[in-house]
């Protein structure tokens, strides 16, 4: 169960609750009403004067009342108790016991499975990018699979369905066309069977992902300044956070820098993640100008001499004239304060949104020349086949990946682990070591 369910199920029982005390209280207060005369002979005869015996009426009823809520929340704390046979002190250590000895605990449903996971092996790397690409895994796999299963030849007609299945995986006219291209030739010059469509196919993507570009060199400029760009929704403001956290890791100095000055809260939230991460945060008021977030990112970056400034922008749709103008403006501020900034810029894209995130990536390509692109949501789509459009149609890396919702779950992009959890069958062995 999770925890919002948990949480909607305990507001509902304390409103319960809270409904049966108001009920039950007003009708304590009529009877008190009723019987106040008797009351007050009775508290007179054992001394209370008779102008304060109604205050000490109420008085008594709401120390009743008290009492019985705090029984009441104890009873329920008591029976929501995991009882484990152990003190409190030592709990942690049932998640070092064995995995038989774990099973063997008769332990509820999700404490059992709470414990089973954390016996469990953590997974490997190829393993996680696997079951982060699942979707898009089945729609481009399975069905391959089982076109050219039942094909008793290679044909016209196979082909054709092989393009289907291509563009519906959001590989894009252009790209697909060339993969289709690909194959005819290689039909011409030999036979073409199941396992050499495989391969060509696997073989021409691999070959369209890996585009000649320079890793992210920080040690190029102190400090390195990261821009990043996108429109609202993609998920921008957790992947700083997640950038921060893997760069902190790695021993270098992080800035952020809260440009996203337009939408609510979006500086609280980048905020959270700097708290997370250790990491400072430079913000200004909402609706403040994002320009003068960045100049003084950028001024506080130089006098604190870190190793990557991060800029935050505002989600921008790439059809806004004004707010293009003004990444443009942000742009010249960093440039201005640091030589060559911004060194980097990265777009974060909705995989998700299949081919309109190609269109976003060529319009923001053209206005604030992207540098890089990061891939988020692959683990919740079958729309992964975009990474290859952006690569092949638009020569633009594709840096980071997004497979899930932890951390460690935003990947730096290896094309050939990609193609490889594309291309797995699902009976291949997942042993391979991170």
């Amino acid at each position: 169960m999770e925890w919002s369910e948990r949480m909607e199920q305990l507001y509902a029982l304390i409103g319960h609750l809270v409904q049966l005390l108001a009920l039950w209280w007003q009708q304590l207060a009529e009877r008190l009403w009723l019987q106040r005369e008797q009351l007050r002979l009775w508290l007179e005869q054992l001394g209370v004067p008779a102008e304060q015996s109604l205050i000490v009426i109420y008085a008594c009823a709401y120390l009743l009342v008290t009492l019985l809520v705090v029984l009441l929340v104890w009873r329920v704390m008591r029976r929501r108790r995991p009882v484990t046979g152990r003190p409190a002190s030592q709990q942690p250590s049932i998640a070092a016991q064995d995995a038989a000895a774990v099973a063997t605990k008769p332990v509820a449903g999700e404490a059992t499975e709470a414990l089973t996971r954390m016996a469990e092996a953590p997974l490997s790397l190829f393993e996680r990018m696997r079951r982060g690409l699942a979707k898009t895994h089945d729609a481009l796999w399975g069905r391959l699979d089982a076109v050219l299963g039942r094909a008793e030849r290679i044909d016209a007609a196979v082909l054709e369905e092989l393009e289907e299945i291509l563009i519906t995986a959001d590989f894009g006219v252009k790209t697909t066309t060339a993969l289709m291209t690909a194959l005819q030739q290689r039909a011409r010059s030999a036979e073409l069977t199941a396992e050499a469509v495989r391969a060509v196919l696997r073989e021409e993507i691999l070959a369209l992902l890996r585009a000649e570009v320079a890793p992210l060199e920080l040690s190029a400029s102190q400090p390195f300044v990261l821009l990043v760009v996108g429109v609202n929704g993609v998920g921008k403001t957790t992947t700083i956070g997640k950038l921060a956290q893997q760069f902190k890791k790695q021993g270098r100095s992080v800035l952020l820098g809260a440009g996203d000055t337009f939408r609510a809260a979006a500086a609280e939230q980048l905020a959270i993640w700097g708290e997370r991460c250790e990491v400072p945060v430079i913000r200004h008021s909402e609706g403040a100008d994002p320009a003068a977030v960045a100049f003084d990112a950028a001024k506080a970056a130089v006098a604190r001499k870190v190793d990557l400034l991060i800029v935050d922008t505002a989600g921008r749709l790439h059809t806004k004239v004004n707010l293009m103008e003004e990444m443009k403006k942000i742009h010249r501020v960093l440039g201005r304060e640091i030589a060559g900034a911004p060194h980097e810029t990265l777009l974060v894209l909705d995989a998700s949104t299949g081919q309109n995130a190609l269109v976003q990536a060529r319009l923001f390509q053209q206005a604030v020349g992207v540098g890089g692109i990061v891939l988020t949501k692959l683990d919740g789509t079958a729309k992964g086949g975009v990474a290859v459009a952006i690569a092949a149609e638009l020569g633009l890396p594709v840096r980071y990946i997004g497979i899930g919702e932890g951390i460690d779950d935003l990947r730096p992009f290896d094309a050939e682990m990609f193609v490889d959890a594309l291309f797995a069958p699902p009976a291949r062995s997942t042993s391979e070591q991170s």
